[in-house]
């Protein structure tokens, strides 16, 4: 005979607190419930290639143009100013090696002046990005890294040194992605433009965050990612100022000539539903998750006071959404394994990155040491996020780590132990070296 199905009210809320909680927004989202129902529509009905133009074709280049202006609202851009790729980190690609490839295209005219060959960019940037630069400065572009302060705020006077007449181009996050800092992005696009540099910002996850305004930002390309703001992974942006002439990265005729292959229609009409299910209620979603999440800070540091916890960039504008913490002597790996074990889901830095074992470089830029840079906790909250949900956070992982606080105080009792009773012998001992160290006196 089946089990009855429970029915009364404190068991469905029993269920719902042992159902996975996923506080790792920033690393994806689950895309919206109108994502899904849009692109299973489009599967359905409008596959066909939008580059054809035959009746089939044409209808799928209209939906193609209708969901270009949905992301353009969101994005504070115009239409022609929207290439769609393959997500952020081809956008950031797209970027950097076509504003290097302009730069190099227009050297020796007398427009131009000097050939700009430099990349400038925070210390901080996603490791996508970091890689890249990694290996153009194998190859011999000249690149340069801002440093950031302890809270992980850029470093304006380092910027206005490095940024110069070599520079092509000036590259930084509108937010970072492990501790929520936001960059300087207004101080910086005045920079760039009193230098002549191009400004890149990767704005991946700013989008569907705070309210962005490509056109008043005073960037000139910057990157986003559709399943970070609830649409689905393969798809993204990159937002081309009008005027400007930048080489593709993949060269075809879609795209208006600035990147090949066939348009991926099914995620673009996606990442249009998520624009539109993102934008009404934008700025009232951010204070919201900006209330929970202070919540959550307050909540775990008097909860567990001798833990000594740190939230990293707190004394910074950060994302509404981020919280990045370190609980004292306590590794990340085990205090993730040991808030998995009671349904809590969160990261340890970049999810592109948290594989490893190496410690952030984020954190290591903000001057913490590699043991301290391991031991990163972030929690990133996302429209799904309720108060209940908050409490039980700090509920669980105060005891959670409780039995691991006692185990650590019982360990620290027993060595402070050990080293008073050894005390009197290593006295003793002591007392007899120096006896036997004593010249023996002759007999008178």
């Amino acid at each position: 005979m089946n089990a009855p199905t429970p029915t009364s009210a404190l068991a469905r809320i029993g269920a719902a607190q042992r159902a996975p909680l996923y506080l790792d927004h920033n690393a994806t989202t689950a895309p919206c419930a109108q994502a899904v129902a849009e692109m299973l529509d489009v599967l359905q009905r409008v596959w066909a290639n939008p580059s054809s133009v035959h009746a089939d074709g044409q209808a799928a280049r209209s939906v193609l143009a209708d969901a270009r202006l949905r992301v353009a609202r969101l994005l504070g851009c115009s239409a022609a100013e929207l290439v769609f790729t393959s997500g952020a980190t081809e956008a950031n690609h797209m970027a950097v090696l076509g504003a290097l490839a302009a730069h190099a295209d227009a050297a020796g005219s007398a427009a131009a002046g000097p050939l700009r060959r430099q990349w400038v960019l925070s210390a901080v940037e996603h490791p996508g990005l970091m890689a890249l630069a990694a290996q153009l400065r194998r190859r011999g572009t000249p690149t340069e890294l801002i440093p950031v302060d302890a809270q992980g705020r850029l470093d304006l006077q380092a910027a206005q040194a490095l940024v110069g007449p070599q520079t092509a181009l000036l590259s930084v996050m509108a937010a970072n992605n492990e501790t929520g800092v936001l960059m300087p992005l207004a101080e910086l696009a005045a920079l760039a433009a009193a230098r002549g540099a191009w400004l890149h910002v990767d704005a991946t996850q700013w989008a569907g965050k705070l309210p962005l305004d490509f056109v008043a930002s005073g960037a000139h390309l910057m990157s986003v990612s559709a399943h970070k703001l609830g649409g689905p992974k393969g798809v993204g942006a990159l937002l081309v100022r009008r005027g400007l002439a930048l080489p593709p990265l993949l060269a075809g005729r879609q795209e208006r000539q600035r990147r090949g292959g066939t348009e991926n229609l099914p995620g673009i009409v996606g990442f249009a539903a998520a624009c539109d299910a993102t934008l009404p209620t934008l700025a009232s979603e951010a204070r919201r998750q900006q209330a929970l999440r202070d919540r959550l800070e307050q909540g775990l540091q008097a909860a567990l006071p001798q833990l000594q916890l740190q939230v990293l960039g707190q004394a910074a504008p950060r994302l509404p959404n981020t919280s990045c913490l370190r609980f004292g002597h306590l590794s990340a790996e085990l205090v993730l394994s040991r808030l998995e074990r009671a349904g809590i889901l969160a990261s340890s830095g970049a999810a592109c990155s948290a594989g490893g074992t190496q410690p952030s470089h984020v954190l290591l830029a903000m001057g913490l040491t590699p043991d301290q840079a391991k031991g990163s906790v972030r929690f990133s909250l996302g429209s799904s996020t309720q108060a209940c949900d908050i409490e039980r956070v700090i509920r669980d992982t105060t005891a959670a780590l409780a039995p691991l606080l006692a185990t650590a105080r019982a360990a620290a009792g027993t060595a402070s132990r050990y080293k008073a009773a050894a005390r009197p012998a290593h006295a003793a001992a002591a007392a007899q070296a120096r006896s036997a160290a004593q010249p023996i006196e002759s007999p008178t």
